[in-house]
Parts: C-alpha cells; sequence; structure tokens
C-alpha cells in the first residue's frame, strides 16, 4: 500500500491506519516517503536503498507493534504517524525521522 501525501482524499487517518497494518510486525520495516510525496512501508530498512527518498522514519523494529493489525488498531499510534508525516511533508525537518 501507499499513500499520496499530495492528495488531501489518499492522505487521511483511515489510509495511514491501513498503510500501518499493510504489513505485519514479524520483521524489521520502515516507513519512507519519496521525493514525490508518496508514502510507504520498506521492508529494507536503514540507509538500504535510500535514493529518491525524501525522508524516512528510524527502522521500526520488529515485535514492538510499529506495524501489523494491532497498530493498524491503535488511533493514538495512527495518530502520531499521521502528525509525523504531516510535519515532514513537503519540507522535511531531516532525510532521518526519529522521535
Amino acid at each position: 500500500m501507499e499513500i499520496d501525501l499530495n492528495n488531501p482524499s489518499e492522505f487521511t487517518m483511515d489510509n495511514v491506519a491501513k498503510l500501518v497494518g499493510s504489513k505485519d510486525d514479524s520483521q524489521h520495516r520502515q516507513l519512507r516517503v519519496t521525493s514525490g510525496g508518496i508514502a510507504f512501508l520498506s521492508d529494507e530498512v536503514g540507509n538500504v536503498n535510500t535514493g529518491g527518498l525524501a525522508f524516512r522514519f528510524e527502522t521500526w523494529g520488529a515485535g514492538n507493534s510499529y506495524c501489523g493489525s494491532d497498530a493498524a488498531a491503535d488511533s493514538e499510534w495512527v495518530s502520531k504517524v499521521y502528525g509525523w508525516l504531516s510535519e515532514n511533508w513537503p519540507n522535511p525537518k531531516s532525510t532521518i525521522i526519529d522521535y
């Protein structure tokens, strides 16, 4: 799943919940945003294949409920992720966002 952060009808709390829930919590993941504003969850983490990214979040460690169905159901977590995306698009504070 991807979200176009430039499109207000796509960049919604509901879609952020769907994005967070689109991959399970069994391995490390990283929320990334391309220079064009497309947010997605990546199985590649750290500084691997970061070309074309506007920014990326710190790596979400496996087993910590950062993604998966439990994370998607956690409205407080989803709200935080939505807020962090909003704060950093289209003018990211850094290329790596660490909250």
